[in-house]
């Protein structure tokens, strides 16, 4: 059974983790995702979690911690979702967001509030800081065993929501954000390919830019920028054997505008 793990823990609570699981199940094929999401980014974990999700085998385990509320009243929660396209996949971590958009982009899901100690690594010695080890870690190993998801505890419709803001389309001008932005400085914004109706080698204006509309980045010449769909299904600035977020001093959660100026 595949089980996945991503969180902002960085080089040294990730073992812990893992040592827990494999003393549930052994058998455990366990994947990183990530453990360098940016400390307390609940926005950015939840953008890694839903791009890559959905490439993994039905009957997969996902184990996300971003947690800035550990310790607090924050629920714990555990997620089944199944479609046709992806079969089962299950979901663990805390009522805060970050599951919500992954688990949505496969398919109808049932949230359970996760209180049913049984699961947890040690019931009466739970850390008030370190849930990820103590009771997502322990739950999602016995989950991958078997454990039927509705005895974690009780089905609830009130949990917390997360989205990567609102874009609009308006006489040919779209207007976005930032979302996410990838170890090549590549610039992935929250509009939709479905939103795009560029036809390539269309020149838009960005920031105060001329940005060519290209099917991929070597399409454009060295060091000019480039907006295509990434893979991720979403619009993105690029610049060609460069950094679009250097080039164009930007971060996450910037807005932006984009015009056309001229469309072939």
């Amino acid at each position: 059974m595949v089980i996945t793990l991503l969180s902002d823990f960085g080089d040294l609570y990730p073992a812990s983790i893992k040592g827990v699981i494999l003393c549930i199940n052994p058998d455990a094929n366990i994947v990183d995702i990530s453990h360098s999401v940016p400390a307390q980014d609940i926005g950015q974990g939840a953008f890694m979690l839903m791009a890559t999700a959905k490439f993994f085998p039905s009957g997969t385990v996902h184990i996300a911690v971003v947690d800035p509320g550990v310790g607090t009243q924050r629920r714990a929660i555990a997620i089944l979702t199944e479609s046709e396209k992806y079969g089962v996949h299950y979901f663990i971590g805390p009522d805060n967001g970050l599951l919500i958009p992954a688990a949505g982009s496969i398919g109808g899901l049932e949230v359970f509030e996760l209180t049913n100690d049984a699961l947890f690594r040690d019931a009466s010695g739970v850390s008030a800081t370190f849930h990820g080890r103590d009771i997502f870690a322990p739950a999602g190993a016995y989950i991958s065993k078997g454990f039927e998801i509705e005895k974690a505890g009780k089905k609830i419709n009130d949990y917390m929501t997360l989205d990567f803001g609102s874009c609009v389309k308006n006489d040919g001008i779209i207007e976005g954000r930032i979302i996410f932005i990838d170890s090549f400085g590549n610039i992935i914004t929250n509009i939709p390919s479905g939103m795009v109706d560029y036809k390539y080698g269309s020149m838009l204006e960005i920031w105060g830019e001329y940005v060519t509309f290209q099917s991929s980045y070597g399409l454009s010449e060295e060091g000019k920028p480039l907006a295509l769909i990434g893979s991720h299904g979403y619009l993105e600035i690029s610049v060609n054997l460069g950094s679009a977020v250097s080039f164009f001093n930007k971060k996450q959660g910037d807005g932006l505008v984009i015009k056309t100026v001229c469309m072939y």
